[in-house]
């Protein structure tokens, strides 16, 4: 047990009294006093009393620390004894000041949980069977369940979510699910649940959320960035334009004009024209956008798609010095609208040509692979790459990083791809900047 230096001292000042006093008494006794040794020996018996309070009061505190400590408890102030030379009340303030740390964190996350509009249950195993950790107060409302402790009741109150988890065995799950509120018309909701060890305790994290909820959300945040890039546009046409109009404005309100006002005249007209042709191919490729028409789909084969694809491009992969790297080689057949398959493939070509501009060694590498019903189409090449910045950007309309680019080519090309029941997406492989594209067939 840890001591401070002047516990010792104190404890060794008692010792040296006791022992002082026992042999003044038997000295007293050996030189035949009667009464003074008696005296002596009764205070000898009285400090050693005090001897044992006192040992017993630093015994009982410094267990009764060690039992706050063992316990979790720290309500108990044991500031009036500590002491630089104290480790172990140092220790008790130290752990003190991390649990209340601890218990500040737990009600912040906490009420982050309770505020967010997903419903989140958290379950523990405990030995074989598994109890509720943590459920939020969404959950708890939403779907009108009491905050029980364990899981057998909360499975009566919601069967049709249990039973999916209990099937897949609390592992990791991914899917929709219907569920029936209040005995009301069913719901559908994203469910997510995952498992993770901590510290030998297994949790399962369960997040529900509604379709409707996921669906409005993409929604408005697609209408922000559209709202954004078409305010951005029309301002960078109209504000020149404006500025134009009104310099014209007093150049025609003068008496006569110089053939530097002519001149200007001509400039400015000039100018507005070329804004204008910009807000005209602006609209167009809106246009192109909002009304892709649906694929008319026939059997062709992959390879003479590809090979049509590169013989459009040729003559620019010749100008630029490109080496294309063809590798499919196998006869894989899709159904697909094949003009629009061969616009998108066009697409990512001229995208990996302007990302070569400032290499070396240009290659552009084509390859396919064929899963099950699945055809996978990758486009690599080994130039600039795309910034980790502007990543989730690169599929938003009008988005783009040239100046002479109109930034609806990879847009209308996810588009085309989306039609056809497919998906396309961007990641980067052995220092290769890579598209694939994915397409399902029925």
């Amino acid at each position: 047990m840890l001591k401070s230096l002047k516990t010792y001292q104190l404890l060794f000042l008692r010792l040296i009294l006791i022992l002082a006093g026992i042999e003044f008494s038997i000295y007293l006794h050996k030189i035949n006093f009667v009464f003074a040794p008696i005296f002596g020996f009764l205070i000898v018996f009285l400090l050693i009393i005090e001897l044992y309070n006192y040992v017993k009061s630093i015994i009982l505190l410094y267990d009764k620390t060690i039992s706050s400590i063992i316990q979790n408890d720290f309500s108990s102030d044991f500031s009036k004894h500590k002491s630089k030379e104290n480790d172990l009340f140092q220790l008790y303030d130290i752990l003190k000041n991390k649990q209340n740390e601890q218990v500040s964190k737990d009600i912040i996350y906490t009420s982050i949980l309770n505020n967010i509009e997903t419903g989140i249950i958290i379950l523990q195993k405990q030995e074989k069977d598994w109890n509720v950790f943590l459920m939020n107060d969404y959950f708890s409302t939403h779907f009108n369940v009491p905050k029980f402790s364990k899981w057998k009741y909360l499975k009566s109150h919601l069967p049709s979510l249990c039973d999916i988890i209990e099937k897949d065995d609390f592992q990791e799950i991914k899917t929709s699910i219907e569920i029936s509120i209040n005995q009301q018309n069913s719901q559908t909701f994203v469910l997510q649940a995952s498992r993770t060890e901590i510290f030998k305790n297994d949790y399962f994290i369960v997040l529900l959320d509604s379709i409707q909820n996921v669906v409005e959300k993409k929604e408005k945040d697609a209408w922000i960035n559209l709202m954004k890039v078409i305010s951005h546009e029309l301002l960078n046409s109209i504000t020149p334009i404006r500025s134009i109009c009104q310099n014209l404005q007093d150049l025609v309100e003068q008496d006569s004009l110089s053939s530097e006002d002519l001149e200007d005249i001509k400039n400015s007209v000039e100018t507005m024209l070329r804004r204008s042709d910009h807000l005209q191919k602006f609209v167009e490729g809106y246009r192109k956008l909002a009304m892709l028409p649906s694929p008319k789909k026939q059997k062709i084969e992959l390879k003479d798609l590809v090979n049509n694809s590169l013989d459009i491009m040729e003559s620019m992969f010749k100008k630029e010095n490109i080496e294309i790297v063809n590798s499919i080689s196998r006869h894989y057949f899709i159904t697909v609208d094949a003009q629009q398959i061969e616009q998108v493939l066009i697409n990512l070509l001229t995208n990996s040509i302007n990302a070569l501009k400032k290499t070396n060694q240009k290659q552009i590498f084509i390859s396919a692979e064929a899963k099950e019903n699945r055809t996978f189409i990758k486009i690599a090449d080994n130039g600039i790459g795309i910034e980790k910045e502007i990543e989730n950007k690169i599929f938003l309309p009008f988005f783009t990083t040239r100046n002479e680019g109109a930034g609806i080519g990879l847009t209308l090309s996810k588009n085309i791809i989306e039609a056809h029941g497919g998906y396309i997406n961007y990641k980067n492989e052995n220092e290769k900047t890579v598209f694939e594209i994915c397409l399902i067939e029925n």
